[in-house]
């Protein structure tokens, strides 16, 4: 993600925090800030879903990018799903 007018660590805290807390809140998922941790304006977060049927959790993933997407103050640059099943290693 791609956040807007963030000059320092702790404007960049401000933003994401929230957004991580809505995710975990209204979905129930696993997720936390994975990446670009020393980049001022540049977020990556990782989302984690477990559940018995792989349409679900497609479901989940989709509406969490959408809400990502419609926060006004970030710009989703990408995303990416993987979905793992038992018989991956």
């Amino acid at each position: 993600m791609l956040l807007g007018d963030v000059h320092s660590l702790k404007q960049k805290r401000s933003v994401v925090r929230p957004v991580v807390a809505e995710l975990r809140r209204r979905f129930e998922v696993s997720v936390a800030e994975a990446g670009h941790l020393e980049l001022h304006r540049r977020a990556l977060i990782g989302v984690a879903v477990v559940a018995a049927d792989a349409e679900h959790v497609r479901d989940v993933m989709a509406a969490c990018e959408r809400l990502v997407a419609g926060r006004p103050e970030l710009e989703l640059l990408s995303a990416r799903h993987r979905l793992v099943g038992p018989e991956d290693d």
